[in-house]
């Protein structure tokens, strides 16, 4: 019999070896296998490892490997063998097999650019399946579709909205059955081109251990703390609500709420939870997963001094790989690369666009790490800050991940979750346990601001008049709806008050003009010197600073109330609580979520008569019930995709941030220069983009344009788009990109994944 290779390789030395293809069917079962038990289905695994690549037993295949053919479509031969054996539950198998190179494709009809759809596949590869199955191993001609698993299986006259459900589970389930053998299937191709880079994957502390060292980084951090700060009620408060989750993470998987108003030390307390619970139940990770890069890299700094950065995986796109390398070193860094490719890390640290992407999309590169999830303790950072048009996919796959995957999850939030299942929301999250057992009673414990709300018969206040209030203060916040507002109001305040002790923030700063600021803001804060900052919401998203005096323009209730947790955030004010002073702007938020959550909370003030109280979980309640009312929960039709399959669909209409929304631009700030000229003169390679990410920002199409007209902008490689040497005073060290025009739909508070 001849011999059939998967694939060729030169050693160091220019010696060419092959991989025998049995060797990586064999292998690829194996790993596909392992990776798929975690949610119960190992011979599915195994299976599509086996049938994979039974297309390269064509000898058009081994001509390419010899250099004598250009192109052979292998991956729709073992798609057409999995259908062949059993046409209905075959299907699964055969999209993950057909997709494992070129993505998830639809049943039948396919958009420019999508994947060739799968029943087309099928039918071209037909005629090839007959012609090689003779070369075919007899083991493998031998093996027949296994049973569904239980929780895929239908019951009879079962409704149409439960088969509806039943077909949206499916499909799920191919995606982890394609994310475990595309996983599978690289892992063994390292193996063999490059196993010293293979040899550095793994190598991880347990769960055990790793919860060990947390509780040991926390011990110390309540020892340094002096008597005055231990007998603080915010400190009182943090060490109670840390006990709760070590007492609760004790139960059974399934889902949790941590309610702690902002400041209430989540960020440990959940991973205290998170890693006691894993320990208790088997599970293999814990991923937190939240909603703005602008506070991911502080909650994974602090994971990192407890657990050690080689066990820590922060995992976005703003995060380069030189940033990594001056960190953490060479090696880390490596390892951190290759963990990011498949989330095989115990502490992943990731944004919600990453991690529900990773769940909806078609792409290998994505869905990759997705059986990672599986049996993991998911800790959700303010999961109701989602965009309601994607309420119920989201919802639904995270009912899913509990029921069949094996996960526990986490509401880590500082409002209550609004996502729980009631009367007037069927669809939402079943059986939530609180941690905290009375979260009202600790909101009012906590409570160390009080808020002024603004007359709604009153005229908006002008910038000049907000701008002669703030000025009164020494350290003081103020959040604006939108960029151009943020601008206009520093402009006004530079007038009345020193410059040096004025700062702005917003996204027409890229990431690390931002954190250069932001430090600076916190060394006048601790030191107690003046500083009036104004910014956009970024600020509210978690950012650790600490005002005495928050203004905060009136929106949506949820974010008033995010801004909140950056006055009085220790509680150390002497005289009294700290201030949140709401106001009306003379500008709208912008069109979509922020105007209807304005909307909500407008129409509650008039009902309450002017006052709400945040500390009380019905306001919420009701906030939450109108906002959600006032929007589609399945705007997108995703579901109707998903329950018809059509990956390809779901994958081009699930997107929490919109392509073509705005354009990336490279900005001349800090070390971007040096990364620029790299651009210019060397190709383009995947760590040079990726070192670029620092130094970007994002601007609207029409800003993007006209700046190209007037020659402000060029091409430094195909798509990467930076400002040309007399333009660069474009980019000011106070507001970033000076020339920007607002659309009326804002993505301020959306952040790249």
């Amino acid at each position: 019999m001849a011999c059939f290779w998967a694939r060729f390789t030169e050693d160091l030395g220019g010696e060419r070896r092959g991989q025998p293809l049995k060797d990586h069917l064999n292998n690829t079962a194996n790993l596909a296998a392992q990776f798929a038990e975690a949610f119960s289905s190992e011979k599915w695994g195994g299976l599509a490892g086996l049938w994979h690549d039974i297309g390269k037993y064509q000898p058009k295949f081994q001509d390419k490997l010899k250099g004598r053919a250009v192109s052979v479509e292998h991956s729709g031969v073992g798609a057409t063998l999995a259908v062949s054996k059993n046409r209905s539950k075959g299907m699964a198998l055969a999209f993950a097999i057909a997709g494992h190179h070129a993505g998830l494709a639809n049943p039948t009809v396919s958009e420019p650019g999508q994947p060739k759809p799968l029943k087309e596949r099928l039918k071209e590869n037909e005629t090839v399946l007959k012609l090689i199955s003779s070369d075919l191993p007899p083991e493998i001609l031998r093996m027949d579709v296994p049973e569904l698993p239980k929780f895929l299986k239908p019951t009879p006259d079962m409704p149409i909205k439960d088969k509806n459900v039943l077909a949206r589970r499916g499909e799920l389930w191919t995606r982890f059955l394609f994310s475990s053998l595309v996983d599978a299937d690289r892992l063994d191709s390292e193996a063999f081109e490059n196993p010293d880079q293979a040899d550095q994957r793994g190598k991880y502390a347990t769960i055990g251990d790793l919860r060990r060292r947390l509780d040991d980084f926390i011990n110390r951090k309540v020892a340094d703390l002096s008597k005055e700060d231990q007998v603080l009620p915010v400190n009182q408060a943090r060490g109670r609500i840390l006990e709760a989750c070590r007492r609760a993470a004790l139960k059974t998987p399934g889902i949790f709420t941590l309610t702690v108003p902002t400041g209430g030390g989540k960020t440990l307390s959940a991973m205290s939870f998170a890693l006691r619970h894993a320990e208790k139940n088997n599970l293999r990770r814990v991923i937190v997963v939240i909603p703005y890069t602008s506070i991911i890299e502080q909650n994974a700094d602090e994971y990192r001094q407890a657990m050690g950065t080689e066990n820590v995986l922060e995992h976005h796109s703003s995060l380069s790989p030189d940033v990594q390398r001056e960190r953490y070193g060479e090696e880390i860094a490596g390892r951190h690369e290759l963990a990011a490719e498949n989330w095989d890390a115990p502490i992943i640290v990731t944004t919600t666009v990453q991690f529900f992407e990773t769940i909806f999309s078609n792409r290998p590169s994505r869905c990759r790490k997705l059986h990672n999830v599986a049996r993991s303790v998911l800790i959700l950072d303010e999961v109701q800050s989602l965009p309601p048009e994607y309420l119920l996919c989201i919802v639904e796959a995270l009912n899913e991940l509990v029921d069949h995957y094996g996960c526990s999850v986490i509401l880590s939030t500082a409002t209550p979750p609004a996502l729980r299942s009631r009367e007037n929301f069927k669809d939402g999250l079943k059986n939530i346990r609180d941690i905290i057992p009375d979260p009202g009673d600790l909101s009012v414990k906590l409570k160390r601001v009080e808020y002024k709300w603004p007359d709604l018969e009153a005229p908006p206040l002008e910038w000049n008049d907000l701008a002669q209030e703030v000025a009164e203060y020494d350290r003081a916040l103020v959040v604006v709806h939108r960029r151009k507002d943020a601008r206009d109001l520093t402009r006004v305040l530079q007038k009345v008050k020193p410059r040096d002790s004025i700062f702005h923030l917003s996204a027409l700063m890229c990431p690390a003009h931002r954190s250069a600021k932001l430090a600076k803001v916190k060394e006048l804060l601790k030191n107690e010197h003046p500083c009036l900052l104004v910014s956009t919401q970024l600020i509210e998203a978690g950012v650790d600073v600490d005002f005495p005096v928050v203004y905060r323009v009136l929106g949506g209730l949820d974010s008033v109330v995010q801004a909140a947790g950056r006055c009085n955030r220790e509680g150390r004010l002497k005289g009294g609580p700290g201030q949140v002073i709401v106001f009306q702007a003379p500008t709208r938020p912008p069109s979509g979520t922020p105007l209807k959550g304005l909307a909500a909370t407008e129409s509650m003030l008039r009902s309450a008569g002017g006052n709400l109280d945040p500390t009380d979980p019905q306001v919420f309640e009701i906030y939450f019930r109108q906002l959600y009312f006032a929007s589609n929960p399945d705007a997108r039709q995703i579901q109707t995709y998903r329950q018809d399959f059509k990956f390809a669909d779901v994958d081009r209409h699930f997107r929490l941030i919109e392509d073509g929304f705005t354009q990336t631009l490279v900005v001349p700030y800090g070390k971007a220069g040096n990364k620029i000229d790299e651009i210019r003169k060397q190709e383009p390679n995947r760590d040079r983009l990726r070192s670029l990410q620092p130094y970007t920002i994002q601007v609207y199409p029409q800003t993007f344009n006209r700046l190209m007209t007037v020659g402000a902008v060029e091409e430094i490689a195909e798509g990467i788009y930076t400002l040309t040497v007399p333009f660069a005073n474009q980019y000011d060290d106070t507001f970033g990109l000076l020339d920007e025009e607002e659309p009326q739909a804002d993505a301020e508070a959306l952040v790249v994944g």
